[in-house]
């Protein structure tokens, strides 16, 4: 199922290649701190029955897979830009918490995916060489749910499209020389997420995160 996401995300990444050579591109990589708070879990049971429970959600950022994000923004004037963006976030429920629903595995850790499409705005050399710049987008969450349920044998790893998504930023650019700069951003993401499981179950929860990002971005 995994070439199916990144099929997605070439697919909409093919308008920016379109767009006029003249334009200020911008593309970033980043990685960081992702929490996620409390959120419920609710759904039917593999089976028969139904769930409902709070959920206090690990972001576990730096474990495998770790938690990483891709951004191309298209830069129409020095301060409004429009973009693409990819986030592999990630979300575990703790031991015994999933224990205490009957589920062995309850997670979205390849991952919590958020696609957007964004609208930024900066302030070039506002501090000296640093850029401020806030942003915000709207999207799709695609994660891999894996949920496993022992006591019918329902086992659910795949990637699913569970619902809308929304993230927001805020952060600072850096110049290290004409091509390269480096940033460090505060991003929000929120997803709504209706799962299906095997066997005929279901799970229904909103997640938001909260991430410190670092990362490098190239211009052309």
């Amino acid at each position: 199922m995994k070439p199916t996401i990144l099929a997605l995300i070439a697919a909409a990444c093919l308008p920016l290649a379109a767009l006029p050579a003249a334009a200020e591109m911008e593309v970033s990589v980043y990685t960081g701190w992702q929490t996620a708070p409390h959120s419920r879990v609710s759904g039917d049971y593999p089976g028969g029955g139904s769930y409902d429970a709070l959920i206090g959600w690990e972001g576990r950022s730096f474990e495998m897979p770790p938690y990483y994000g891709l951004r191309g923004t298209w830069w129409r004037t020095e301060t409004l830009g429009f973009g693409l963006e990819f986030t592999h976030a990630k979300v575990y429920a703790p031991d015994d918490e999933k224990d205490g629903l009957g589920f062995s595995d309850l997670e979205f850790t390849d991952g919590l995916n958020i696609i957007t499409v964004n609208v930024l705005r900066r302030w070039p050399e506002q501090w000296g060489r640093a850029t401020p710049y806030v942003g915000g987008g709207l999207g799709a969450a695609i994660p891999h749910v894996d949920v496993d349920y022992p006591a019918t044998g329902s086992e659910t790893y795949e990637f699913q499209l569970t619902g809308p998504a929304a993230r927001l930023m805020a952060g600072v650019s850096y110049p290290i020389n004409d091509r390269f700069s480096i940033f460090g951003e505060y991003q929000f993401t929120y997803s709504r997420n209706d799962a299906d499981l095997d066997g005929g179950g279901s799970l229904s929860t909103d997640i938001v995160t909260n991430a410190v990002n670092v990362g490098l971005s190239l211009n052309f």
